[in-house]
This record gives C-alpha cells, structure tokens and sequence, in this order.
C-alpha cells in the first residue's frame, strides 16, 4: 500500500481490518480520534509503538512525555510538523510491508 492509498482509507468509517497496529493508530489519529490511537499505541510493544507513542503526546502538547517515548523509540524529537511527522512514521511503516 502507498502513503496516497492509506491517506484514502481514512475516508472510510472503519480501519481495515488487514491494517498493523501501528497503521491502525496512525489511522484513528488521522481520523481525529487521539484516545483510539493512543490505546492502541500502547499495545505495542517495541520501537514502532514507542514513536507512534511519542508523537501521540508531542501532539497532545505533553512534551516530557513524548520526549520519554521518542527516548525509548531511539529517535531524535521531532521538530517537523505533527502532519509531517505522521507522514513520516505511515511511510516508514508502509515500507516495512
């Protein structure tokens, strides 16, 4: 799947049901619905979780927080934009697949 044909799932009213995890997040954030996204983050268990997680709370305005998570995900904090950094992270993912 391209980062365009994921953008569009997002018009659907449900995630697909073949989506990871961590797209599944990605997806429910893009939807607008953080606490969704950030229930499902906190169910994976790995790097990947913890950058879902890290720019969940960078986009919350929790700082620390996300400063914690990007720690643990072994990425430098994000000063892009939150819409570029979810770019980042959906194309990264998409990669992975």
């Amino acid at each position: 799947m391209t980062l365009s044909e994921f953008k569009k799932t997002i018009a659907e009213p449900r995630a697909a049901a073949s989506l990871s995890p961590a797209l599944r997040a990605l997806w429910h954030d893009a939807k607008g619905d953080w606490d969704a996204a950030h229930s499902v983050a906190q169910d994976i268990d790995n790097e990947t979780g913890a950058w879902i997680h890290a720019y969940l709370h960078r986009k919350e305005g929790d700082l620390g927080n996300a400063g914690y998570w990007y720690r643990r995900a072994h990425k430098p904090e994000c000063r892009e934009s939150l819409d570029a950094e979810w770019e980042q992270i959906a194309t990264a993912l998409l990669a992975e697949e």
